[in-house]
């Protein structure tokens, strides 16, 4: 049996898409289960693993999965299953366990919640009974039990990003209180990848967090701090769960029926009470809170996010995703991609945008007038770093893409790009709008002009393929 050979479960999951290229580049041959494979088709190192269909609520495929693996990462969420997720995640870890048995595997290393067994939550109860039922097995297993992860993407994180941005009065229950112990994803990441490289201990259980304890609602402030917000908390008893996870839902990318048990998750404290872990794992250099947001906040960036919305198949997407309003939009274009590429890379400056030209200038003349840079124009041929009027070329590459950087005046971060791809002779135009909001007025300026964004984005592509095709 080949010890570099690794299975990871939950693979189109937050932790999963962190661990698969970690996992790589320290020369393991990876295995990837998922449900819906075809949501990993977007991720970077997608050729380069093995990817099996599978779901651990149907043991066949398990073992399908588990052929010739030597360890397997347990990373199986199942909150998106709405009720009756408790039962689901229990029966798909036995389902695990017992298929990891028959296989022959090694070593289990699992992801469970960090929380007190009783401390009254279906979402936290769940994740302890999971770790209990995968050391039920015979085969070794691993736990990490981790609270708030502080990383881009990580549910719990953007739950503090976006009602630190949204709210300069930051209004919750009394468990806001509570006492919570959160670990930069990057140390998760590094227990995880130390447990593969040393003999596992059998039924191991290690309680991780960062060297930061506070107050759950302190989260919040300390990261308003580092974003130069001013917040404020106020505590109000009886809000009920479901009206605070139906907000979340609303005003986050984290949909309601996930936010509502991780919400409940909350009911108790959070925090590490054996630290033996440190002792096992001494090389696990961890990052404060303030240093993990502050790294979380230098990847606010397109060239950071994993782009989920083109695995879409609708010509339209918009979505909010790891502190960004994106809309997506892509069409089939009748010509070549150099022909599209020099088309698109011909607008603004002394050439005219496609599309409302005018509307185009008026934001220019705003922009300038409120101290911006305004109107610019740019030389032929066009390269990085040139400016093309309140815009900044961030990224060029010939025949397939560019990426504009916003110089505006605006609450907020914002890039223009497009793309031109050729798959088996299809030619596909694909623009992409980006905007980092930061504080609630970014919000608001946002959804303001949403209407505006909507009818200059869709008239925009439709005339870059016209004149591409005339």
């Amino acid at each position: 049996m080949d010890k570099k050979k690794v299975l990871v479960t939950g693979a189109t999951g937050y932790i999963g898409g962190l661990l698969i290229p970690e996992l790589l580049g320290r020369g393991y041959h990876v295995r990837a289960l998922a449900r819906n494979p075809k949501r990993l088709n977007s991720r970077a190192w997608y050729h380069q693993v093995e990817i099996i269909e599978g779901d651990a609520l149907q043991p066949l495929t398990l073992l399908q999965a588990l052929e010739d693996i030597h360890t397997a990462y347990y990373l199986i969420h199942n909150m998106s299953d709405g009720r009756g997720y408790t039962e689901h995640e229990v029966e798909a870890a036995k389902n695990f366990a017992n298929a990891a048995e028959q296989s022959g595997i090694q070593h289990i290393i699992y992801l469970g919640g960090l929380a007190k067994p009783k401390n009254g939550s279906k979402h936290m109860t769940s994740r302890i009974q999971t770790g209990a039922a995968l050391r039920a097995g015979r085969v070794p297993v691993t736990e990490f039990r981790a609270g708030v992860i502080v990383g881009p993407g990580s549910i719990s994180f953007e739950m503090i990003r976006y009602i630190a941005e949204w709210f300069p009065l930051i209004v919750g229950p009394f468990w806001l209180h509570n006492k919570v112990q959160p670990i930069a994803a990057w140390n998760v990441l590094d227990y995880l990848l130390a447990a593969l490289e040393q003999p596992p201990t059998p039924r191991a259980v290690y309680e991780i967090g960062g060297p930061d304890v506070m107050p759950y609602g302190e989260t919040m402030l300390r990261y308003a701090r580092i974003r130069g917000l001013k917040r404020a908390l106020l505590h109000l008893p009886g809000i009920p769960i479901y009206v605070l996870a139906l907000f979340m839902g609303w005003l986050s990318p984290v949909p309601m029926k996930i936010a509502r048990p991780l919400i409940g998750g909350l009911a108790g404290d959070s925090v590490v009470i054996r630290d033996r872990v440190r002792r096992i794992f001494p090389d696990v250099n961890l990052l404060g809170f303030d240093e993990a947001v502050t790294r979380s906040l230098r990847e606010l960036h397109p060239k950071h996010l994993e782009r989920v919305w083109e695995l879409n198949e609708g010509p339209v997407t918009i979505l909010k995703h790891q502190g960004f309003f994106i809309d997506y939009r892509w069409m089939t274009v009748s010509a070549t991609p150099e022909k599209v590429f020099q088309t698109f890379t011909h607008m603004g400056g002394k050439h005219n945008w496609l599309f409302a030209d005018w509307l185009w200038k008026v934001r220019g003349w705003i922009d300038k007038f409120l101290g911006g840079p305004g109107l610019r124009s740019y030389d032929d041929p066009l390269a990085e770093g040139d400016v093309i009027d309140y815009y900044r070329v961030e990224r060029f590459e010939p025949d397939h893409l560019l990426r504009l950087h916003s110089e505006l005046k605006a609450p907020g971060d914002g890039w223009m790009e497009w793309r031109v791809e050729s798959v088996d002779g299809v030619v596909r135009l694909l623009q992409t709008g980006f905007f980092a909001p930061c504080s609630l007025l970014g919000f608001v300026y946002w959804y303001a002009l949403g209407p505006i964004h909507k009818l200059v984005f869709r008239g925009l592509i439709k005339a870059i393929a016209k004149k591409s095709e005339a």
